[in-house]
């Protein structure tokens, strides 16, 4: 299948490593341009290498999409390097858990800082960008905490619903202008980040970080995890001619485990 992406430029938030470096290696082999973004400038550097290495054409931005002006960094030396922007993959953003009960605003705060305020930033920044194209393609990465709560994800369950109700808005403000805006909530996927997520549970069972992700995943309908390569496949549809007629969708990858509706 043609995905119509060769020459299209993208960012790729959070693109150092996990998810985001998958998804900017997938858009690569399609022979698209990518700015991948990030706070670590040797991390960056090795998944530049990597892109160029796969097909694609790569940039790379540090910066710290806490702040407007990091975010604007971000954009305008995009297009600086390629004129425009037609793609942005939001994936920049991960929160500590903590039992409800002794639950703090300020870890509440720091949680959407990143995910939530970062992502709806970085999109209205490129917004405009689309809109001259009449053409553009926004991907939110939201886990499946969002609607998925419980005692001690809170911080990620709260800025991951707002990722959610967030993508639904700005496509139904966007839809008229050749623009598509949608989600992909992945389940527990295998990436360093789930490894450090066991390392203390490892450490008080006196078992491995893998003994411990295998046992998670054998308890999903799937039986495993989810690959972040699996998650990359979905964002490179999602970002393509392809994908024509997706608008403010939320598509769960989590093996099957997530029990509630919608």
């Amino acid at each position: 299948m043609n995905l119509g992406l060769e020459g299209k430029r993208a960012i790729v938030t959070g693109g150092s490593r996990g998810i985001g470096r998958c998804c900017a290696l997938a858009l690569a082999r399609e022979k698209v341009k990518i700015c991948i973004t990030a706070r670590t400038q040797e991390l960056l550097e090795k998944v530049k290498n990597e892109i160029d290495q796969a097909g694609g054409k790569g940039y790379l931005v540090v910066s710290d999409l806490t702040t407007l002006e990091g975010c604007q960094k971000v954009v305008e030396k995009t297009t600086e390097e390629f004129s425009s922007v037609d793609i942005l993959i939001n994936c920049a953003g991960a929160a500590e858990g903590e039992d409800i009960l002794t639950l703090s605003a300020q870890k509440i705060d720091q949680a959407l800082l990143l995910k939530s305020f970062g992502y709806l930033r970085m999109a209205q920044l490129v917004i405009p960008l689309m809109k001259k194209n009449k053409w553009g393609r926004i991907i939110n990465i939201a886990g499946g905490a969002g609607s998925s709560p419980d005692r001690s994800n809170m911080p990620l369950s709260i800025s991951n619903i707002s990722v959610l109700n967030m993508t639904r808005a700005l496509s139904d403000a966007v839809s008229q202008d050749g623009i598509l805006v949608n989600t992909i909530c992945p389940g527990l996927t295998n990436t360093q980040r789930a490894r450090d997520l066991q390392k203390d549970r490892a450490i008080k069972e006196d078992r491995s970080i893998e003994d411990i992700l295998k046992e998670l995943g054998s308890k999903l309908p799937a039986g495993r995890l989810a690959e972040p390569e699996e998650v990359a496949n979905v964002v490179t549809f999602l970002a393509s001619d392809a994908c024509s007629y997706m608008f403010g969708s939320s598509l769960y990858m989590d093996g099957g485990g997530r029990r509630a509706t919608p």
